[in-house]
């Protein structure tokens, strides 16, 4: 089982499918405290929908004792009839309810605000857990930037479900059945049936209008994620784009995708142009109607003034729980999409998953073997075929060839990024796939071609190597890293910031990070993934001189392009085409005029030749200077 998508990714997730989903984030069996929270705050829905619906009574109470008040009829069947004549009772009475509408309303919010944010947390946290879970290949058929989008928008839009749902939708069904309820006791059928009819054509109206509307929403939140994805890229490569000049072609291509953008929200706009619009036609229509329906009634002398003013109370009150229902339909769809989309990460498997019987690397000499290893990452392109090697205890091993020839993935192997498609590797004699991806990855340590190091301090990165490491461990590693002198040279030391990806450091100063990260790691077993091959001469000798200090008494494997620096190893592996074509020595391998001899004379070349143009250049520039001064 892969981590790749599924073949059909279910798009049209249905309210109750995606509750049902939440559920346990909203209902932890390990935490009766938020379910007691949970059971109050629905019992407080009712409480507060019992006020508001009160309300309208307290209204027509008060216009009833203010008729009377003016010497107008009182109401025969008045349920308060100690109000008639006392209208400032009647007030503060309608003053009191509205009061406790508002308090129950709000505490009930205030109190499920503990259960949503919970959930919030713990549905993104695993997410990311996730995230991390996932493949290298996962990663790298995806941009950072859109999956941040996803984790954001699910984020919200679990925010927006729970607050919509319990907060909005279940509290408003109620007061339509209160409000119906009060019309067919307080009036006769006719209410009830324009009440009913209004709220189906309206509810109707809304959701077509919104699955309209939902289609243009996707549009516009495809094209937000490209443009932000493009921006991340973008300023990712930030340097690249310096170096080629391609500041005009990034910003165009960047407002291509906002371009795209523009012309959904603006559709997206003039859509909820049409769905307010309609709904406002709809309500209007059953509010003049039931009016006019009580202004006949008043007239006929069946009901009072006060009747008249309750049936206008009601249908406003009544619209702004309709008005949240359009709301309310279109943000709990889009928040569906949202959350599927976390959860279609979700229902990814992992590519690289540990055994259920698998137990931690036991590592005692840290004898790593490769025995006829076969790996492709399609088939029809074989990256490897039939390798095998192994590093000796306490050894260096490396392995050159040609670009392509397979080098990478052999580290990526070794630390079982990917599984191997045919053979095995070993570590002193436990297939890697028999133990956990912790205890493998934590005997591992490793100095990359491109270290990336995180937007933090020089001690949050040098510590990363070892979690809890304290000021003197970080220290040592990097005097041993030769790049303490150089932190402490740095107007704020350990505490100084290396930047977006460590862009406030040189190449060289970057690698002496990696390195003391990796010292105090302190693996029995070390990777070398061409660490030098980006640094000038000068740099890569100093660099060379603290790898060898570090590799001493552990298991290294190399992978080299530069071949300078591996003549000091134990055994070096010459790969080409994803098979090992030569073994032996330094001095051994040179004699058999080979593909590694070959690759040395073309390297000895183009360094001679560097050198040459280095020392010609040196020599010109006095005498430049000399006619610049005449």
């Amino acid at each position: 089982m892969t981590d790749s998508p599924p073949a059909s990714v279910r798009r049209d997730a249905s309210l109750l499918t995606t509750l049902r989903q939440l559920f346990p984030y909203f209902w932890p069996s390990d935490r009766p405290d938020l379910q007691r929270v949970i059971a109050g705050s629905l019992a407080l829905i009712l409480v507060a929908k019992g006020f508001t619906i009160l309300m309208p009574f307290t209204f027509k109470w008060a216009t009833d004792a203010l008729v009377v008040a003016s010497g107008g009829r009182a109401d025969p069947a008045s349920a308060m009839p100690w109000l008639i004549g006392a209208p400032l009772l009647a007030v503060a009475l309608y003053s009191l309810v509205r009061i406790l509408m508002t308090v129950f309303t709000q505490l009930r919010e205030g109190l499920f605000a503990r259960v949503a944010m919970h959930a919030v947390r713990q549905l993104a946290l695993h997410t990311f857990k996730h995230m991390h879970r996932l493949s290298l290949r996962f990663h790298l058929e995806r941009k950072t930037g859109g999956l941040t989008r996803v984790l954001e928008r699910g984020r919200n839009g679990i925010e927006e479900i729970t607050r919509m749902t319990l907060m909005t939708l279940i509290p408003t069904i109620v007061e339509f059945v209160l409000v119906i309820a009060v019309f067919a006791i307080e009036f006769d059928w006719r209410y009830v049936v324009i009440v009913v009819v209004m709220i189906v054509l309206y509810l109707w109206f809304t959701i077509v209008a919104t699955v309209w509307r939902m289609r243009i929403r996707k549009e516009m939140n495809e094209s937000d994620t490209d443009a932000n994805a493009k921006a991340v890229d973008s300023l990712l490569n930030f340097e690249t784009v310096k170096y080629f000049g391609a500041e005009a072609r990034e910003t165009a291509r960047y407002d291509r995708s906002l371009a795209i953008y523009e012309r959904a929200s603006i559709k997206t706009y003039t859509s909820l142009a049409v769905l307010n619009t309609g709904q406002a036609v709809i309500f209007t229509l059953a509010l003049g109607l039931c009016m006019a329906l009580s202004a006949t009634d008043v007239v006929a002398g069946r009901n009072s003034v006060g009747h008249f003013v309750m049936i206008n109370a009601l249908m406003i009150q009544l619209y702004q729980p309709l008005n949240f229902m359009g709301m309310v339909y279109r943000e709990i769809k889009q928040a569906i999409v949202d959350i599927e989309q976390m959860f279609d990460i979700l229902k990814r498997e992992a590519e690289v998953r540990d055994d259920p019987a698998a137990r931690p690397l036991a590592v005692r000499d840290g004898h790593i073997r490769f025995e006829n290893v076969s790996f492709h990452y399609t088939p029809e392109r074989p990256i490897l075929r039939g390798v095998s090697f192994e590093v000796p205890p306490g050894r260096t091993v490396a392995i050159v060839g040609p670009s392509g020839a397979g080098k990478s993935t052999i580290s990526r192997l070794l630390f079982r990024f990917y599984d191997v498609s045919g053979g095995a590797i070993t570590i002193d004699g436990q297939d890697i796939r028999a133990v956990t991806q912790a205890s493998l990855r934590a005997a591992i340590g490793i100095v990359p071609q491109d270290t990336v190091l995180f937007n933090d301090t020089i001690r949050y990165n040098i510590g990363y190597g070892r979690a809890g490491a304290d000021q003197e461990a970080v220290a040592e590693a990097a005097a041993m890293a030769q790049i303490d002198p150089f932190i402490r040279s740095l107007p704020e030391g350990y505490e100084s910031q290396v930047g977006e990806r460590g862009l406030k450091l040189s190449g060289g100063e970057k690698q002496r990070v990696a390195i003391a990260r990796t010292i105090l790691k302190g693996p029995p077993i070390l990777v070398l993934d061409e660490a030098t091959s980006a640094l000038d001469s000068y740099t890569e000798k100093e660099i060379q001189d603290a790898l060898e200090r570090v590799s001493r008494g552990r298991s290294t494997l190399v992978i080299a392009h530069r071949l300078s620096t591996v003549v000091n190893a134990d055994r070096i592996l010459c790969l080409d085409r994803g098979v090992i074509v030569e073994s032996g020595t330094h001095e051994e391998l040179l004699a058999l005029g080979g593909v590694y001899a070959g690759m040395w004379n073309k390297q000895r070349e183009a360094d001679v030749a560097r050198e040459t143009l280095q020392r010609a250049e040196a020599g010109e520039a006095p005498s430049l200077r000399q006619n610049l001064g005449a």
